[in-house]
Order: C-alpha cells, then structure tokens, then sequence
C-alpha cells in the first residue's frame, strides 16, 4: 500500500488518479484542529498554472507558502522560456521546498500531491513533509486516506479515462467523510487534459455524487 504513517496524521482525504488522457484530483473541504472542525468549506485544491494543481494536507499556512513559490516559478519560467514548466519540475522543486525548511528546523507541516500534464503526459507526485518525492499512478493523504485507498484499489484501473476514474475519485472521497472524523463536509474536484483545466462547481459536485449514491 502507498500508505504511510505522515498521511494519516493530517486530518484530511485528498486523491489523485493519473488517467489515460489527464488527472484527476479531488478533496474533502474540512480543515480540523484536533477535534475542532475549524472550516468548512476550505479549498484545498490549488491551481499552480493551466496545466498543473497540487492537493493540501496539514498545515495551510506552510502549505500556501509552498504554492505561493510554485505559481512565482512557474510564471517566471513560462515568462522566460515561452513555455510551462514541466511537471516534473514542479515537482522537484516542492520536494526542495520542504527539503530545506526540514534543515532549516522548521519543517513544512504538510503533504502536497502535484497532478498535471505537459508533453510527457499525465503526471502524478507525492511529496511529504520529508521532502520525499514520490511518482504515482494514484495516491491518496490525509488521516482519511485508508478509507479511500480501499475505494480506489478495488475500483481504479490505470486504462480509464478522466469519465471513468473521476466518480472512483469522489467515491473514495465521499467514503472517507463518512468513516473519517478528520474529513467532511463538501468536495473539491479539478480534473487536467491536455488543453483544458477543470474546476467542478457546486452543482457539477452534486450530481456526481447523486449518481454514486444513488440519491437524487
């Protein structure tokens, strides 16, 4: 299993499935403090640029600087070079983010997936308060992650398609609010293709977990 034991100290779900022709990356939107439900609707899904989103787990104030350095790199480079930064990329340079804060004696309290597309295809990263960075075909952190990675390891298959993978996604999601007092109320859901971006409103969400549950 992917799972580590730094995912599930974070009170949180996040998934991210790789598919056939982009990503997928779905949260819950509940931030805890221990026990207290601090938020409700936090987003923890942040848009870096049109081709690339990274998923939040633990502290949001570490976590926003990491993506407040991401989209300034990210700018610069496509500024510079004409062209986005590849996913990869990105992703390394979260991974030294973290990397240095760790010897600097002040550790990064947060989990981050980087989920994207550039000509190398669809990409999916995983990079813990270690900075260890890890390339996957899906992932799921957060304290709701064993419930999820049980939805997503009897359902998900690397062949499908965004369509396909993307109710697997909520499910799992959805599963993990239900069984997990670190995780709750609504869903965040970015979807990446090759030439499009995807953020689901609040009705889009509704309707796919309509069609899961069975509840219209």
């Amino acid at each position: 299993m992917h799972n580590n034991i730094q995912n599930q100290v974070h009170g949180t779900t996040t998934v991210g499935l790789v598919c056939t022709d982009g990503i997928v990356l779905t949260t819950d939107t509940r931030a805890s403090m221990g026990y207290y439900v601090a938020s409700r609707t936090v987003n923890k899904i942040a848009v870096i640029d049109e081709h690339v989103a990274v998923t939040i787990a633990g502290g949001v104030a570490d976590a926003q600087y990491v993506v407040d350095q991401l989209k300034y790199n990210s700018s610069i480079y496509k500024i510079e070079k004409s062209r986005p930064l590849p996913i990869s990329s990105i992703a390394r340079l979260t991974s030294n983010l973290f990397f240095s804060a760790l010897h600097q004696l002040a550790p990064y309290y947060a989990d981050i997936l980087v989920g994207g597309i550039d000509e190398d295809g669809a990409q999916l990263y995983n990079v813990d308060l270690f900075g260890t960075l890890t390339k996957e075909s899906y992932y799921s952190t957060g304290s709701g992650s064993p419930v999820a990675y049980g939805i997503i390891e009897s359902e998900f298959k690397e062949s499908l398609t965004i369509e396909k993978a993307l109710p697997i996604a909520v499910k799992a999601v959805h599963a993990a609010i239900l069984r997990n007092s670190g995780t709750g109320d609504g869903l965040n859901i970015v979807t990446i293709k090759k030439d499009s971006l995807k953020e689901y409103t609040f009705e889009e969400k509704q309707k796919i977990l309509a069609d899961i549950t069975g509840r219209k």
